[in-house]
């Protein structure tokens, strides 16, 4: 059946401006991460795309090595462009990275404007796209002079690429570098991709106040703590969780009792605000304004649903976020 947008999508979803650009993006946005690689199944990861699109998620975020296999996410995705998306492409946001290890030998991860540029000409060949709306270098390489990645970015824009760029996971100082060298090369820093969370909180250490300077925007990834921010843990680790599989991120030894008990606390404050504790962390990473974006993964549909129902309260008031703080000290 051919698929047709839901004709409301645009009404229920909150769009933020990105720094001092005129791109906005979604409060929620998806993050193709887990879930969408040549392992899983493909109809599933359809659904979820389906169901973002229709509740206003417009913002599809991937990377050179997202699967398992790496590449599979993207090819999945470019499989999505062909039959359900492509008349949409112009309202779709769709961001790639690269940076971390996609082939053998000294160029095939990392920063050099070799890997760069190969990488990001694969992943558009792998969505049959002719461009991505934000390419991001993954992760800071301290092997290549910090001029020849951002030289690579500026390059990938000019060549009609990319239409905007970005950064993730550089510390401050690594981003006002960065952002200084791309301001001098005429080609603006749009976004940075930090980790972020309520059990996270090493943006707060000079990298906001960084970005606001320069007016660049942030869309924060992992900000449920890979599931730990979710009911999923509150009475233990459950066996399909990601901390149960060997091959997940979120390692089994991470998810410590210390950890649980902060969580069942903050669920308590959840439950007082009529929210799960997924939709008050989201809201609790946009609280402010600061953070453009809250980037979600999921496993299914009703997911990606009860995290965009988080939108319909993002207010704390100060005792909320006092007591937060108190959880998290």
């Amino acid at each position: 059946m051919t698929y047709q947008a839901n004709d409301e999508r645009y009404s229920g979803m909150k769009y933020n401006k990105t720094g001092k650009s005129g791109l906005q993006l979604p409060a929620i946005s998806l993050g193709l991460w887990h879930n969408f690689g040549g392992v899983d199944t493909y109809e599933n990861g359809k659904a979820m795309l389906r169901t973002a699109f229709d509740l206003g998620i417009n913002h599809f975020d991937l990377a050179n090595n997202y699967g398992p296999p790496p590449g599979s996410a993207e090819e999945m995705f470019g499989q999505m462009m062909k039959t359900d998306l492509a008349p949409y492409r112009d309202e779709l946001i769709i961001s790639s990275k690269a940076g971390y290890r996609m082939w053998p030998g000294p160029y095939g991860e990392w920063g050099s404007k070799k890997y760069l540029v190969a990488s990001l000409d694969q992943s558009l060949k792998r969505m049959g796209l002719d461009y991505v709306d934000i390419f991001y270098s993954h992760r800071f390489d301290p092997h290549t002079p910090l001029e020849e990645t951002m030289g690579a970015l500026d390059q990938i824009v000019r060549q009609g690429k990319a239409l905007y760029v970005g950064i993730s996971s550089y510390t401050a100082e690594q981003s006002e570098e960065a952002i200084t060298i791309l301001k001098q090369m005429g080609t603006p820093m749009l976004i940075h991709q930090p980790s972020y969370s309520m059990l996270n909180r090493w943006v707060e250490n000079g990298l906001q106040d960084v970005l606001d300077k320069h007016g660049a925007g942030s869309i924060a990834f992992c900000p449920l703590a890979q599931g730990l921010l979710t009911s999923k843990y509150l009475k233990g680790i459950p066996a399909e969780s990601r901390a149960a599989k060997e091959t997940g991120a979120l390692k089994e030894d991470s998810v410590t009792e210390e950890k649980v008990a902060k969580v069942r606390l903050l669920n308590g404050i959840a439950e007082q605000r009529g929210q799960s504790l997924a939709q008050m962390s989201l809201a609790w990473v946009l609280r402010g304004g600061r953070v453009t974006s809250a980037l979600i993964g999921a496993s299914r549909p009703s997911q990606i649903v009860e995290n965009v129902a988080a939108l319909s309260n993002l207010d704390f008031s100060p005792e909320e976020l006092a007591s937060i703080d108190e959880i998290l000290k």
